[in-house]
C-alpha cells in the first residue's frame, strides 16, 4: 500500500521544472547515475540551486547519491524497463 504523506512528497518535488528535469534525466541515464557537474552541463542550472533541487529529490526518496571514487554519482529510484512490443 502507497503511503500517502510519501506519495505527497513525491509528487511536490517533481512540481518544479528543474527536478522534474533532473529526475528525468537520472532517469534516461539509469544505473550509471550523473555527476553534479554533468547535471550542470546538460541542465544549465547553479550549482547553488541544483544542490537545493537534489537535496530536494532525495528527501522524497526518488534519487539517492553514491561515491564512486573521488566522484559523487546521482542516480534515480524509479526505473523505466523498456515496453516490450507485441507483433
Amino acid at each position: 500500500m502507497i503511503n500517502i504523506d510519501k506519495a505527497a512528497l513525491g509528487f511536490n518535488a517533481v512540481g518544479s521544472k528543474h527536478r522534474l528535469g533532473v529526475l528525468l534525466e537520472l532517469v534516461k541515464v539509469g544505473k550509471s547515475g550523473l555527476t553534479i557537474g554533468e547535471i550542470q552541463e546538460q541542465l544549465n542550472i547553479p550549482a547553488s540551486t541544483l544542490a537545493h533541487h537534489l537535496d530536494f529529490l532525495k528527501n522524497a526518496d526518488l534519487i539517492y547519491q553514491e561515491r564512486r571514487g573521488r566522484s559523487i554519482f546521482n542516480l534515480s529510484l524509479i526505473h523505466i524497463s523498456e515496453p516490450t512490443r507485441r507483433s
